[in-house]
């Protein structure tokens, strides 16, 4: 695309608008956007009144089947336990006659292109565009959600378009994006068909980026991480009881799939969202920093995220910039050596060498002004940046 094609593009905010943009790869289904409600005159469709022949419909993948047509869903800690005609706490799989189906398959309610810094991705391919894509539904309850209208949602009750894994590769090779993200829900929550299209994209030289809060089990994340490159993953906090409250997730399956991804050699970078009262604790955040440097390593990015009032907690201020700073001040402290600040344009949002202090990637917003990196290295002192630069 040209620069003004490229700029047009992304200003675009709006998934219909998207859908146009694709042309015949996105038909949207009859669904009002985020309004748990079908069109007028229509109406709304059950669950369990899918069929498996349903073209969005695909046997789940990660579920064993009990006594008198129970079923045990295993993609997530959750783990539900499901009756025949009963949707799981994603919203997005259901029990058919005793078998497991997800309906999130080939229809996602957002489609967009993205500069990869969005995501956050501070060192994975800077300035480069992200295809990026979200089916409805999420096995999180976060009451601070930023994109609660798909997430809280179930896929019949969003506007989705038609567009399978083949056509999202090619999408993203149209747009001249390296990468596709999963991502502004859960793509645990629509497993199956990110995990495919991942496969896919890895097969033909696209890589994928998976955007998620980390709530998965051990084999579902083995097999997501053999297709994937890189990972933005949040750490909602560093607090068990606060998880369970604030997030309806428990903390200790978070940190399994952290470390387990840093085993596998994907690319893994962090969001903790801190959030006023619930999770602005400083000495909360010191053992977590302690945590991440032993678990992860100093190398892995670290991004604090600013909190703006939505959903269930419109009562609450924005972060304070100096709370950030202070986190900021003691990762940094602690040995973690890339810490980002999100959510306030100007603040920690640079990257500067660890050996020398100089800035090597300059930001403004999702922006790269100037990348001063040679082959991954400083230009100034020569010291290898972690990250995956090509």
């Amino acid at each position: 695309m040209s620069r003004m094609e490229r700029r047009e593009f992304l200003s675009l905010s709006s998934c219909a608008l998207c859908g146009v943009l694709l042309g015949a790869e996105a038909r949207a289904q009859d669904r009002a956007p985020g309004t748990g409600a079908a069109p007028e005159g229509r109406a709304a469709r059950r669950a369990s009144d899918l069929s498996p022949d349903d073209p969005h419909v695909r046997e789940a993948y990660w579920y064993e089947s009990l006594e008198e047509g129970l079923i045990h869903c295993t993609t997530c800690p959750h783990e539900c336990r499901l009756p025949p005609g009963a949707t799981g706490l994603c919203r997005s799989k259901v029990n058919l006659r005793g078998r497991h189906y997800t309906f999130a398959y080939g229809n996602p309610c957002a489609v967009h292109v993205d500069p990869v810094e969005k995501k956050p991705m501070m060192h994975f391919l800077p300035s480069t565009l992200t295809f990026s894509l979200a089916a409805a539904g999420c096995n999180m309850r976060c009451l601070n959600c930023q994109n609660w209208e798909i997430s809280q949602a179930s896929p019949l009750e969003t506007r989705n378009y038609d567009l399978p894994p083949r056509q999202v590769v090619a999408a993203a090779r149209r747009y001249n994006c390296p990468s596709i993200s999963y991502t502004y829900s859960e793509p645990n929550a629509f497993y199956e068909y990110a995990v495919d299209t991942a496969e896919l994209a890895h097969a033909q030289g696209v890589r994928s980026v998976w955007v998620s809060a980390a709530y998965i089990n051990p084999e579902p994340l083995a097999r997501v991480a053999k297709a994937i490159h890189g990972a933005s993953m949040n750490l909602k906090v560093f607090d068990d009881r606060i998880y369970r409250e604030l997030n309806g997730a428990s903390l200790q399956p978070v940190l399994d799939t952290l470390v387990s991804l840093k085993k596998a050699g994907v690319w893994l970078e962090v969001i903790n969202l801190i959030v006023p009262t619930w999770t602005d604790d400083m000495e909360m955040i010191r053992r977590m920093c302690g945590w991440f440097v032993e678990s992860l390593g100093p190398d892995t990015p670290l991004h604090f995220s600013r909190f703006t009032p939505r959903y269930k907690l419109v009562h609450l201020p924005p972060t304070p910039e100096e709370v950030l700073s202070q986190a900021r001040d003691i990762a940094r402290g602690m040995g973690i050596r890339h810490v980002y600040v999100g959510n306030v344009p100007g603040l920690a949002e640079n990257t500067i060498c660890h050996a020398c202090g100089r800035v090597v990637i300059e930001r403004r917003g999702y922006r790269v002004l100037r990348n001063s990196l040679e082959d991954g290295c400083c230009d100034s002192c020569g010291e290898a940046m972690a990250g995956v630069w090509s």
